[in-house]
């Protein structure tokens, strides 16, 4: 039997903007995608016999979430072996330990199915490269792409298997339906990440901002020179989500914890990741951002501390 383990990172946005719709109901989007070191845990273990089909099962530690191809991770192993292991047989268990909020804007089942990607590639021996992963995952789900590139640049495991692929990194400029990426320089700095007791569908938030007023965008340009000077005053300048828009109106609980939010942070900027709900701000240290998310768990939110890949 062979094994593989590796994170599934999570992601925020240091900008979003929406740019319109595509061919086919998906939004153009520019945004700025940042991995920070919030995980998942995914283990895979293959017992190769090709003398039957694929079996494959699938387990975590969140009794709510579906174990079959409604989860991300098991669709991305269906469609490896449909793309490149069609004389592949055995069975395949997948245990992932979760800890990313589910539907909270941080890529969490996006990223599961990205490791689901990796995993495969070592062990069946594809040799796929991060475009050639992206490309695949591309199919998956507009945020896993990205989630590939993070992951190839993150783990130990799969850190020196592309140490010379321009692909892997922790932050992209992203376009297009949010596949189309560019690496680019990343943010370096402690966070805190607060999530209200609710989910949000991304889909109703994003076909919401259609109709919805958006009176302040994000320069991409800037945030993104502010990321290559390490100019923090024009990334935050830049740190506009423009799904706030809708989804703050949507949901009032989400104002209300960004209210709640910014008074213990001390009147610091709050910020949205993707289509909410969970909220994030940087920290001047690890020691802040601890008793930050501290205070918030009090409060009774999903409260962590963590900090950009980089």
């Amino acid at each position: 039997m062979d094994k593989f383990e590796l994170r599934s990172y999570a992601k925020i946005n240091l900008c979003l903007d929406v740019k319109g719709v595509l061919e086919g109901g998906f939004h153009a989007v520019e945004m700025v995608m940042q991995q920070i070191l919030l995980c998942d845990d995914i283990s895979v273990r293959w017992q190769p016999d090709n003398s039957r089909e694929l079996d494959i099962s699938l387990s975590t530690n969140r009794r709510y979430l579906p174990v079959d191809e409604r989860n991300l991770a098991y669709k991305a192993a269906l469609l490896m072996k449909e793309e490149y292991g069609q004389d592949i047989g055995g069975r395949l268990d997948v245990r992932i330990k979760k800890r990313i909020p589910v539907a909270a804007g941080l890529a969490g089942g996006s990223g599961n199915g990205a490791a689901m990607l990796h995993a495969l590639n070592r062990l069946w021996k594809l040799g796929l490269d991060v475009s050639g992963l992206c490309e695949t995952g591309s199919r998956l789900g507009s945020d896993v792409p990205f989630c590939v590139m993070g992951q190839a640049a993150e783990n130990e495991t799969l850190r020196a298997s592309f140490a010379d692929d321009p692909m892997a990194c922790h932050c992209a400029l992203a376009t297009g339906r949010g596949t189309e990426l560019k690496p680019l320089k990343g943010l370096k700095s402690d966070l805190v990440l607060s999530k209200p007791p609710i989910s949000v569908s991304t889909a109703e938030v994003y076909k919401g901002i259609d109709t919805a007023e958006i009176p302040v965008r994000p320069d991409t340009d800037e945030m993104i020179e502010g990321l290559r000077t390490e100019d923090l005053d024009l990334v935050e300048k830049n740190m506009v989500n423009v799904l706030e828009n809708f989804t703050l109106k949507r949901y009032p609980i989400v104002v209300y914890t960004k209210n709640n939010f910014n008074t213990e942070a001390g009147g610091k900027n709050i910020y949205m990741s993707g289509s909410g709900p969970t909220l994030f701000t940087l920290a001047d240290t690890a020691e802040k951002a601890d008793a930050l998310a501290a205070r918030m768990t009090a409060l009774g939110y999903d409260s962590y501390s963590t900090c950009t890949s980089s």
